[in-house]
């Protein structure tokens, strides 16, 4: 081993390992073209059931805009606790970061069409397993109005957070 190596080993070995760097989290999406893409969506498919438009709610909105930079920051999904969000449903979703748009986004949850089939809750899907037609269920639920979505970002995923006024997916309710 020649001084010059001995001494470069010496240094990075004084030096220790490096912390892991700080992966910043980038702020929620908003703006009328998210809104848009997202009340059409979940329009497009109450229509189809006969059932009145949701509306945009700001409160919803804050609502899913906190809990989906908590999302980001923890990297995994896993719903609220209801405590923390009475007389709100929420729909979540995770995807690569900045390969899907909103209106991807929500596809996801109305591929569970597929797998739906109207009834009492939770008796709502075809599998026998209403978590296979929940998210799609919560969307065309008749007696929600109101709907806030927000994205949040971490370094390699975005969150989305859908909240819904009233809550959907109520044991022993109809769902058309």
């Amino acid at each position: 081993m020649t001084r010059h190596s001995l001494l470069l080993i010496l240094f990075l070995g004084a030096c220790g390992p490096s912390p892991p760097p700080r992966q910043p989290i980038a702020a929620p999406v908003f703006g009328n073209a998210f809104q848009a893409a997202i009340l059409e969506g979940h329009n497009r498919e109450r229509a189809a059931m006969g059932l009145a438009p949701l509306h945009w709610s700001p409160a919803l909105e804050a609502a899913a805009a906190q809990f989906a930079r908590q999302l980001a920051s923890r990297g995994r999904l896993e719903h609220s606790p209801r405590a923390a969000r009475p007389g709100q449903g929420e729909n979540l979703w995770m995807g690569t970061r900045g390969a899907y748009s909103p209106a991807q986004m929500i596809a996801s949850w109305t591929s569970e069409k597929s797998r739906f089939r109207p009834g009492i809750f939770p008796a709502v899907s075809r599998t026998g397993n209403w978590a296979d037609a929940g998210h799609y269920s919560q969307m065309i639920w008749p007696a929600t109005t109101q709907l806030g979505c927000a994205i949040a970002r971490n370094p390699g995923h975005d969150f989305l957070v859908c909240r819904y006024a009233p809550a959907g997916n109520i044991d022993g309710r109809r769902v058309p």
